[in-house]
């Protein structure tokens, strides 16, 4: 069932809380909460094609791949079956690389449209379920490898664990490195904007927690610190940094909210101190998020059965 939503008339928009006055300087007093489209049943992975005007949103339940067009407002099938793709980026050259829970692997779309397989197992075990992705200035591809999608049928198919949960980097010349193995169920994954941390959602930790780490320019990773602790009921999953180095992160309920559940549904802004400065509340959980737009300045949410979405006084980081 579909999550009712009718677009606030007020502005500023009452869905835009400011928990922190520096957050002012961000939200623009005329825009307000967009849905764009709904009927999915878990959305994830938002990625967006300044070239195409158009971004793309896995359904990883319904095995497809969605396209939501810039220009029509349309939403057509990119990709089905997308091997319940979850998380999306795109590599230096513009093509798309993506993770894949049934086929345990990640992916990279050529632009004649065949798919090359960059990684599928490490030390010659299969890889568990990879998650969500990103791609630095180097080429490198980097990714987390949790186990929810060989858990059940929902988002792949039961499978034994052969790994630990990590996170990779799939270095320019194509070998892969485990360079993280001591988090429960990474997930979310980004990089501040100068290149010099890379933060990494926590989502099986309780509560649940972001890590930072200092990453060096020859892909290794040092002095791991605490970002954000999600202390209380508030439950962390994708996220994306805008050029200001603040998180912007899909936020919902850990499960142990109850009635209260509701309030913490939508996008927990944090900066880069880790201080949370907003929550945009939306009517469904959300997975995560992404920037594009023109300007790089609209927010795209993948929550639960909808894509949401709303300019504001910032650019995501190139």
């Amino acid at each position: 069932m579909t999550a009712e939503f009718t677009p606030n008339t007020r502005v500023p928009d009452p869905a835009v809380e400011v928990l922190h006055e520096s957050f002012r300087a961000l939200r623009l007093f005329s825009a307000t909460v967009e849905r764009l489209a709904t009927g999915m049943r878990w959305a994830e992975g938002p990625v967006w094609f300044g070239d195409g005007r158009y971004l793309l949103v896995s359904d990883i339940p319904n095995d497809r791949i969605l396209r939501w067009d810039e220009t029509s407002g349309a939403v057509s099938t990119f990709r089905q079956p997308s091997n319940n793709a979850n998380g999306h980026a795109r590599d230096r050259q513009g093509r798309l690389v993506s993770c894949e829970h049934l086929t345990r692997r990640v992916t990279r779309t050529e632009h004649d449209g065949a798919v090359t397989v960059l990684a599928d197992r490490f030390d010659g075990r299969r890889l568990n379920s990879p998650n969500d992705i990103v791609v630095s200035p180097d080429g490198s591809v980097w990714f987390t490898d949790p186990s929810f999608g060989i858990a059940g049928y929902w988002e792949g198919e039961p499978a034994t664990a052969e790994l630990p949960h990590a996170v990779y980097r799939v270095a320019p010349d194509g070998t892969l490195h485990q360079v993280i193995t001591d988090l429960a169920g990474p997930n979310g994954l980004a990089f501040s904007p100068d290149q010099r941390l890379l933060y990494v959602v926590e989502s099986r930790a309780t509560p649940r927690k972001v890590w930072a780490y200092e990453h060096a320019a020859d892909g290794s990773l040092a002095n791991k610190q605490l970002l954000i602790d999600a202390a209380g009921p508030g439950a962390l999953d994708g996220f994306a940094v805008d050029v200001q180095g603040n998180l912007w992160c899909g936020w919902g309920s850990d499960g142990s909210a109850g009635a209260d559940a509701a309030a913490l549904d939508g996008v927990r802004v944090f900066n880069p101190q880790g201080q949370a400065i907003a929550h945009i509340h939306l009517p469904e959980r959300c997975a995560n998020v992404c920037f594009g737009g023109r300007h790089r300045n609209r927010l795209f949410m993948a929550a639960t059965h909808s894509l949401y979405a709303l300019h504001v006084n910032t650019q995501g980081a190139a």
